[in-house]
């Protein structure tokens, strides 16, 4: 009978429904970033939430200026102008041709975190302090830009959405009709 009545408490204890978690608990769990919202990103495609790990550690400057950027809702609606399958996806530009940006150049904070599969990196001009806004996400480890473009952060989950944005046809990615960002916003600033 005891053993009946052990048995019925340990049932009972571990069949309790758990209290909901708040929505910001909710979001670091699902984003599996340890509670370190203020260091994440939600990029809305199509076809779904890519969370991004900001890398303030490696790139302090370039981490500001994306979530100053972010909070301005600066990237919400822009095209993936460029879009080479097997390689990146390039965006930021609010012209949509890959030549615009905010007007805020920034000084490159290259390292040694290489281009792999997921990693978010800078795009630039020839001169290596000419980043913007534009950045790209690596669809493939790019080994020939290691240490030439400012890494800055590195897709967390999600990236199966990145892997569907409509790709160019032509040499250099150009995409006819692109996709866009939804939006983008920094985790701890989403209720």
């Amino acid at each position: 009978m005891k053993l009946n009545m052990v048995m019925a408490f340990l049932v009972g204890f571990f069949s309790a429904q758990v209290a909901p978690a708040d929505a910001k608990e909710e979001a670091a769990n699902s984003a599996n970033i340890s509670g370190n919202l203020e260091n994440a990103l939600y990029l809305e495609l199509k076809d779904g939430r890519v969370v991004i790990d900001l890398m303030p550690d490696v790139a302090p400057r370039h981490v500001a200026r994306i979530k100053e950027l972010t909070r301005q809702n600066y990237y919400n609606g822009l095209k993936f102008h460029r879009v080479i399958e097997g390689f990146m996806a390039q965006t930021g530009d609010p012209t949509g041709t890959g030549g615009g940006g905010s007007g805020q150049n920034l000084k490159a904070e290259f390292s040694d975190s290489p281009h792999v599969r997921g990693t978010v990196s800078m795009a630039r001009k020839g001169d290596p302090d000419s980043a913007d806004s534009q950045f790209f996400i690596v669809l493939a480890p790019a080994r020939h830009l290691n240490g030439k473009y400012t890494v800055w952060g590195q897709v967390r989950s999600g990236m199966e959405h990145v892997d569907n944005i409509k790709k160019g046809s032509s040499r250099g990615g150009v995409v006819t009709n692109p996709d866009i960002i939804v939006s983008m916003q920094v985790a701890a600033d989403v209720n």
